[in-house]
């Protein structure tokens, strides 16, 4: 007996070590032609990818788009056109860590970071005294929560912010809900390395139990969302970016004191089937502590990413709040 546990023991060790090094898969045309369309620039010696289309004539005003956490600033794509065609300029980035941009290891992801690659890449592309409206979903969300704070406090090198709209991301700790993947991969020890490196097996579950039944994405789409995960190996330090839940813990007096004291114009743009904000919990606790804030509720069965999921719908809610001042 022990024999027959020995040989498949050791026939698991190298089937293990194929499959630790499968390489990452090739992009598909879209994501291809969205890279193509961008570039990097130079943070601390690391490369980070962003896009910078101008868009309408006569208008001065300039849109940074920050995106939610696994993904990048490919989620933008579906509403991409439709902002062209009102601002002057439309930016978006990958997070260092995220999509196209480089993903160290080991390294300390954090917000305050990420918040000054932001800051960073407006300075490179000569727009440091420019106001800037910031439009953001998820993890982006919290990023522009610490730009708003050093903007409030005339940070040396904060961006000049015209106007905020958050979309379904943790800005309340105590109504954010992890997914359970999330949890295990933040406080997994020694676990962590062995399912970082067996994600590709629930990536697409876990990512389609955020978007709603009827705005499933494709499998064109996902295994897009995957490709950009894997892309200079990403899937190895998604522990690493997930301290981000516990910095918002730690910080959410600074995060949410920035909202509640800002005289900004501010929105949320809301899919309520999410199941990481809930509905009720998170809108109750969103309009009483940010009364002055405009809200737009979306179609029920909305969730999570509510720019993919109703580009349509989240366009035109965000035009009506970026026209409204």
């Amino acid at each position: 007996m022990k024999e027959w546990w020995l040989q498949v023991g050791l026939l698991g060790v190298p089937l293990l070590a194929v499959y630790l090094h499968i390489p990452p898969p090739q992009l598909s045309p879209a994501l291809r032609s969205w890279k193509s369309s961008g570039s990097f620039f130079t943070y601390k010696d690391l490369n980070i990818f962003y896009r910078d289309s101008s868009g309408a004539v006569g208008s001065s005003d300039v849109v940074v788009l920050l995106h939610g956490f696994p993904t990048s600033s490919y989620d933008w794509s579906k509403i991409w056109e439709g902002l062209t065609q009102r601002f002057h300029r439309v930016i978006a980035l990958d997070f260092l860590g995220f999509g196209f941009s480089d993903k160290p290891r080991p390294h300390g992801y954090s917000i305050f970071e990420q918040a000054t690659i932001v800051e960073g890449l407006l300075r490179h592309l000569g727009l440091r005294h420019q106001r800037i409206n910031l439009l953001s979903h998820d993890y982006g969300d919290t990023v522009a929560q610490e730009l708003l704070h050093r903007y409030e406090h005339n940070r040396t090198g904060s961006i000049l912010i015209n106007s905020l709209c958050l979309s379904n991301g943790g800005i309340f700790p105590e109504t954010n809900y992890p997914r359970f993947i999330q949890k295990l991969l933040k406080d997994g020890g020694l676990l962590s390395p062995l399912l970082l490196r067996l994600m590709n097996f629930f990536f697409s579950g876990g990512l389609g139990a955020v978007f709603g039944p009827y705005t499933q994405p494709s499998q064109a789409e996902l295994w897009d969302m995957w490709t950009a995960v894997r892309n200079n190996d990403g899937n190895l330090v998604m522990d690493s970016i997930l301290q981000y839940i516990n910095q918002r813990k730690k910080h959410r007096e600074r995060w949410v004191g920035a909202l509640m004291s800002t005289s900004v114009p501010l929105h949320l743009i809301y899919g309520p089937l999410d199941p990481v904000n809930p509905h009720p919990e998170f809108l109750q606790l969103y309009k009483k502590v940010l009364p002055m804030s405009t809200v737009s509720v979306l179609d029920d069965h909305i969730s999570h990413y509510p720019q993919l999921e109703d580009p349509l719908g989240f366009l035109n809610a965000y035009l009506n709040f970026i026209n409204s001042f």
